[in-house]
């Protein structure tokens, strides 16, 4: 089963993500995952990819394809993949459909009010770099880390500003491709306003 995994930043793709890849027993791609394995490895492609990333431009859509087809001919990939953040626009989706078949999308969804509260909330530690929540998952001391005793902080990206720009960004780039893949029958969504362990069954539930 070939997924792409769709939903504003903070959404929780990722938490949602280990669960179904333990469960059907497939891997999690992201692409700047293997923009930089390619990138350490010394490929060919990761050459390429190099060059664009160390002039600070973005690097082209067929390089990334390019470099996801490599990846899925692994046998990891034998029963299927998640794809978390490709596509992010419809260009990439109509280059990827020429070379990879994508069976389920799954849009994980929120309110912009959501997600700002769980982005902006996070807290993570300089040491260490554990992840706590001021609400959901508060250390034991405030400002302290529960792990290593590190100083907790907010990291840039983090920052409301930041978040509600990140917001707008999917907003305009990433979200037409709902409907696009809507239109094509592969479409399901899946609320997140609810404790993780539903939307995981509910994720399963729609990939079938």
């Amino acid at each position: 089963m070939n997924l792409i995994f769709l939903g504003p930043p903070g959404v929780g793709k990722g938490t949602i993500a280990k669960d179904v890849v333990k469960a059907k027993n497939i891997p999690q791609i992201s692409t700047g995952d293997l923009l930089r394995a390619a990138v350490k490895e010394g490929s060919e492609l990761g050459k390429k990819a190099k060059e664009f990333m160390d002039s600070g431009k973005l690097v082209p859509d067929e390089l990334v394809i390019n470099l996801l087809k490599e990846r899925i001919k692994k046998d990891d990939c034998k029963h299927g993949f998640i794809l978390d953040g490709f596509p992010r626009t419809i260009p990439q989706a109509e280059a990827l459909e020429g070379n990879v078949e994508i069976n389920k999308v799954i849009n994980f969804k929120a309110t912009d009010e959501t997600v700002i509260s769980r982005i902006s909330g996070r807290r993570t530690c300089k040491k260490c770099s554990a992840i706590y929540h001021i609400k959901n998952i508060p250390p034991k001391v405030e400002g302290v880390c529960d792990k290593c005793g590190g100083e907790l902080y907010q990291r840039e990206d983090d920052k409301e500003e930041t978040v509600k720009k990140r917001l707008e960004t999917y907003k305009q780039q990433t979200a037409p491709l709902i409907d696009f893949y809507r239109k094509k029958g592969i479409l399901a969504d899946v609320e997140t306003e609810k404790p993780i362990p539903e939307i995981v069954k509910d994720t399963m539930a729609a990939i079938g």
